[in-house]
C-alpha cells in the first residue's frame, strides 16, 4: 500500500486514526500491529509470513541472549546476525550474485544454468537494519529486550516507517510502545497532520511532476541528448529523489505523531551542505548514524588496535584509520542501496569525497567561504545522483560524457513550463535552509509550534491535501524511489 494513493489516504489511514482515538492505549498497540501487518500484506501477502517468522525467531533468540553468559551469548548473537543478514543477502542480492557467476562463466564459454529469479520483499533493507540495531543494542546492554513479543513486532512492523524508514533505534521508540512515554495531544495530532500533508505535497506535487520529464530523459540514449537536456535530467533527478524520499519521511513522521508516537528526523536541508561530510550529516540521517555506530566505529576501533605506529604511507595513523573505516562503510552503504555496480560505485564515490574532505578539502572550503563550498558540493552531489539513477556503468559513462561535452542532440523531449516551475519550487525549498532564521523557524514548526501557528498550518495542510488528492485522482500514484531498496 502506498502513502500517496487514494486507498491509503481516503480509507486505510482514516480508519486507523479513528480507531487510535477511540481505543484505550492498551488495545491501541494491538490494533496498530494488526493494521501494520495488513498494510504490509496488502503489497506482499507471501513475504509478510517470512518477515513475521524472522521477527518471532529473533524475539526468542535475543530474549535468551540477554540472560546468557559468554559462549552461549556470543553464539546466540551470531545466530541472530546470520539470520537477518542471511535473509537480506538471499532476497536482495542472490539474483545479483548469480548474474555475476553467469557472466564469469560466459567468459570461459560455459553455458549458465537456469535460474528462477527471486522476488524482493518491500522494505527488507530497512526492516533488517532495525532488527540488527535491536540485536546490537541488546548485546551491548544499552537497552533491555522487549518483554512482550507484540511490542517487538510493533517496533518492526509499525506501518509509518515500515517500508522506507526512518530507521528507528529500539531505544528511541521502545518507551513509547510500552506506554511509559509518548505524546498524544490534539496539538500533536494537528502537527502530525500538517507534517503528513507537507510530505504528500512534496511527493505528489513536486517529485512526481519532475519524474515525468526525468524518466523521459533517462530512458533516452545519452548520445541523443543535448548537454542541456542531460543537465536538466541530472538536476531534475537530484530534486526528485530529495522530495520523494523526504516527502515519505515527512508522511511517516506525521502519521506516527497522529498516532501518538515520535519518530527521529531524517533530513535537514541536505543541499545547503558545504561538504560531502556535512551532506551525510543532513541526508538520510538515521542511515548515517546507523552506519557510524554499527560499522564505521567498530571498524575504526578494530583497525586502531592493529596500528602501533604513528604514521603510515606518509599519513598520520588517525587519517589512515579514517580512510580504511570510511572505505568499508561506504562500500557497504552503496551495496545496501541496491544489488548493482552503479550503487557500489556510488558508495565508493561518496567515500572518496569524504576522505578528500578529511585530507584537505574542508580546509580549502574554509578559505573559499560558504557559498562556493555549497555550490561545489551540490555539483558533486548531482553527479553522484546521476550515477545512482543510471541503469548501468556504461550508461552512466555515456551520460556523464554528454553532460560535459557541450554538444547538441536529436532528442525531441520538450522541457515544458510545468517542469521549469517545479525545478524553481524545488530549488527554493531545497536551499531556503541556507538562511539560519528559516532553519530555526522550520525546526520550531515541526517540534513545538504555538497554537496560532498550528491553526494556520492546519488550514494550509487542508489545502495541500486537497490539491494532492486532486493530483492523485487525475494522474494516479507512483511508488516511492526508496521502495526498491
Amino acid at each position: 500500500m502506498i502513502f500517496s494513493s487514494s486507498i491509503f489516504t481516503m480509507y486505510f489511514l482514516p480508519v486507523v486514526l479513528i480507531a487510535g482515538i477511540l481505543l484505550d492505549r492498551k488495545f491501541r498497540n494491538v490494533f496498530l500491529l494488526l493494521a501494520s501487518l495488513f498494510f504490509y500484506a496488502w503489497g506482499a501477502p507471501v513475504f509478510v509470513f517470512v518477515v513475521a517468522g524472522s521477527v518471532i525467531a529473533d524475539f526468542f533468540i535475543l530474549r535468551e541472549m540477554a540472560v546468557s553468559e559468554k559462549v552461549k551469548k556470543k553464539t546466540l548473537f551470531w545466530l541472530s546476525v546470520i539470520l537477518n543478514l542471511g535473509l537480506l543477502l538471499y532476497f536482495k542480492y542472490m539474483n545479483f550474485f548469480v548474474d555475476q557467476v553467469h557472466d564469469i562463466a560466459g567468459w570461459f564459454g560455459v553455458k549458465p544454468g537456469e535460474w528462477v529469479r527471486i522476488g524482493l520483499p518491500v522494505g527488507i533493507s530497512f526492516i533488517t537494519f532495525q532488527k540488527l540495531a535491536y540485536t546490537f543494542d541488546v548485546s551491548r546492554k544499552t537497552i533491555k529486550p522487549f518483554r512482550k513479543i507484540q511490542d517487538y513486532a510493533l517496533y518492526i512492523f509499525m506501518f509509518p516507517q515500515l517500508l522506507s524508514g526512518p530507521i528507528v533505534r529500539p531505544g528511541q521508540i521502545a518507551p513509547q510502545i510500552t506506554g511509559s512515554t509518548g505524546p498524544d495531544t490534539i496539538n500533536e495530532k494537528l502537527t502530525g497532520f500538517y507534517r503528513f500533508a507537507i510530505g504528500l505535497a512534496k511527493k505528489v506535487l513536486i517529485a512526481d511532476a519532475l519524474a515525468t520529464t526525468v524518466n523521459q530523459i533517462f530512458s533516452t540514449v545519452p548520445s541523443d541528448l543535448s548537454t542541456g537536456l542531460a543537465w536538466a535530467g541530472a538536476i531534475g533527478y537530484t530534486f526528485q529523489i530529495y522530495f520523494d524520499f523526504s516527502g515519505y519521511t515527512d508522511m511517516a513522521i506525521g502519521i506516527a505523531r497522529m498516532l501518538g508516537f515520535r519518530l527521529p528526523e531524517n533530513f535537514n536541508s541536505p543541499y545547503v551542505s558545504g561538504s560531502i561530510t556535512e551532506f551525510w550529516r543532513r541526508w538520510h540521517m538515521t542511515l548515517s548514524s546507523w552506519f557510524r555506530d554499527y560499522v564505521f566505529l567498530p571498524v575504526a576501533y578494530s583497525v586502531s588496535r592493529k596500528m602501533p605506529k604513528e604514521r603510515y604511507i606518509g599519513l598520520k595513523a588517525d587519517k589512515v584509520i579514517y580512510l580504511i573505516a570510511t572505505s568499508v562503510t561506504f562500500l557497504l552503504c552503496g551495496f545496501w542501496h541496491g544489488a548493482a555496480w552503479t550503487f557500489i560505485l556510488w558508495g565508493a564515490y561518496q567515500g572518496v569525497f569524504l576522505i578528500i574532505d578529511r585530507l584537505f578539502l574542508l580546509k580549502f572550503f574554509k578559505k573559499t567561504g560558504r557559498i562556493p563550498a555549497v555550490i561545489l558540493t551540490f555539483m558533486v552531489t548531482v553527479i553522484g545522483w546521476t550515477m545512482f539513477r543510471s541503469d548501468s556503468l556504461i550508461y552512466f559513462k555515456e551520460y556523464l560524457h554528454k553532460m560535459f561535452s557541450f554538444t547538441s542532440g536529436i532528442s525531441d523531449i520538450w522541457l515544458n513550463s510545468k517542469f521549469w516551475t517545479m525545478i524553481c519550487l524545488a530549488a527554493f525549498f531545497s536551499f531556503w535552509g541556507f538562511f539560519k532564521k528559516v532553519g530555526n523557524w522550520s525546526e520550531k514548526l515541526y517540534s513545538d509550534p504555538g497554537n496560532r501557528t498550528i491553526i494556520l498550518f492546519t488550514i494550509l495542510a487542508v489545502l495541500l491535501f486537497i490539491l494532492s488528492e486532486a493530483a492523485i485522482t487525475s494522474t494516479g500514484f507512483s511508488p516511492f524511489i526508496y521502495f526498491r531498496f
